[in-house]
């Protein structure tokens, strides 16, 4: 796991980036924070080591046993990163969680979308021209427009360049998200962006009637409208 700077070393604020990114799209949201955080590339992600074989269970070990503190931190996790958030809050891995915002979880998986996930994880990796190139790949694949693609490296000797994703991590799976739910031993918040197509907020709610919906936001919106999480971290921080 390579962390990005915190702001101190008393860690209160984990933040988990989606499937394809990095860190960096927190960016946005650590700007506002008045409390101190981490936001490490995952496994197979940016500067991160990659995982002989990915579940949530080794994403969240991975974490887990990075991490300066034990705790009590919020968590919060986008796609992926919000079921690590979960996975994290059953408490079988050493850390203190606090609470969990989980953002933009897919939670309804068809053989269609498992098929093409699978069939991502055994995706070559390709060589790029020209770092330009390398970027829109980037972007095209994380659905961020407007980030920092931190998830690049020069081929060695200067033959091109490669997205440091690990593509295998795509043969993660579906997470069980009642299950997960149903485990966390600590306050969670689920939300989604009204205008996601990943997580409909109607999905949400049919796992928790609480579910939040963010009115105008899409799948990104961590990135689209940093803000708009704030009021839900207040909720999760007066918790603690």
């Amino acid at each position: 796991i390579t962390p990005a700077p915190a702001r101190s070393e008393l860690v209160d604020t984990l933040l988990l980036h989606g499937l394809g990114a990095t860190g960096a799209v927190w960016d946005g949201l650590t700007e506002r924070l008045d409390h101190n955080w981490l936001a490490p590339d995952l496994p197979g992600h940016g500067g991160s080591a990659r995982l002989r074989r990915y579940s949530f269970g080794g994403f969240a070990a991975a974490v887990a046993d990075q991490l300066p503190t034990a705790g009590p931190l919020v968590v919060v996790g986008h796609s992926l990163g919000g079921v690590v958030a979960l996975t994290l809050a059953s408490g079988w891995f050493g850390v203190d969680v606090a609470g969990v915002l989980a953002l933009g979880v897919k939670v309804e998986w068809s053989a269609d979308d498992l098929a093409r996930a699978a069939a991502m994880a055994r995706r070559p990796e390709r060589v790029f021209a020209t770092r330009d190139e390398a970027e829109a790949a980037y972007r095209k694949l994380s659905g961020l427009a407007d980030v920092d693609p931190a998830g690049l490296a020069e081929v060695d000797g200067g033959g091109g360049w490669r997205l440091t994703l690990d593509f295998a991590a795509f043969g993660v799976g579906a997470p069980d998200m009642a299950r997960l739910l149903a485990g966390a031993r600590c306050p969670v918040v689920v939300a989604a962006g009204e205008h996601d197509p990943m997580c409909r907020p109607d999905q949400l709610r049919a796992l928790r009637v609480d579910a939040v919906t963010l009115p105008g936001l899409g799948h990104n919106a961590h990135v689209e409208d940093p803000a708009a999480l704030l009021p839900l971290l207040d909720l999760l921080y007066s918790g603690r």
